[in-house]
């Protein structure tokens, strides 16, 4: 068993996972709006893989006989401008969820909770990877500018984006 500060904590974050996963299925159905289905099936498996992560500290705070809180999940926007201004808003979402880890790591840190502290440095390495992807696939897209030729190129390889690796994720 944990605290219940920390119970509260991975409550929030459990939240904030599912929020990501309600998020970028609204970006999946724009994508599709703006006829990029490749960059709205990246969306859903990126969806998909919030869900993941919403269900791995799910089960984890059940393992530690916490209790689980499942809250309210705010509507996320509908539109997210060009494709590129789509993947500004994804890097900046997820720097948000990198402050919001780790605030519950220095939170558990703080508190001795090892065992949380480890499940948690998962989500830290999970962190670095999906900035560093959100911030690639962002600059490559404002290189492209409004070369539609380019960005139709790059909505095929995020399209070609694996279930596998989604899933891994």
């Amino acid at each position: 068993m944990f605290s219940p500060e920390i119970n509260e904590t991975l409550n929030r974050q459990i939240q904030a996972e599912f929020y990501a996963s309600h998020l970028y299925l609204s970006m999946a159905a724009y994508a599709e709006s703006l006829n990029l289905p490749g960059m709205a099936g990246w969306m859903r498996m990126q969806s998909a893989e919030e869900r993941i992560h919403a269900l791995r500290l799910f089960d984890y705070v059940l393992d530690r006989e916490g209790t689980v809180e499942l809250r309210q999940i705010d509507r996320p926007p509908q539109q997210f401008g060009s494709a590129s201004e789509m993947f500004k808003q994804v890097l900046e979402h997820e720097r948000h969820v990198t402050q919001l880890i780790s605030a519950a790591y220095q939170q558990a840190t703080a508190g001795n909770d090892h065992a949380t502290q480890v499940q948690l440095q998962w989500f830290v390495t999970e962190q670095v990877e999906e900035e560093k992807t959100a911030s690639d696939i962002s600059a490559q897209l404002e290189m492209a500018g409004n070369d539609t030729p380019t960005l139709l190129m790059l909505d095929r390889e995020l399209g070609a984006r694996s279930t596998a690796a989604a899933a891994a994720g």
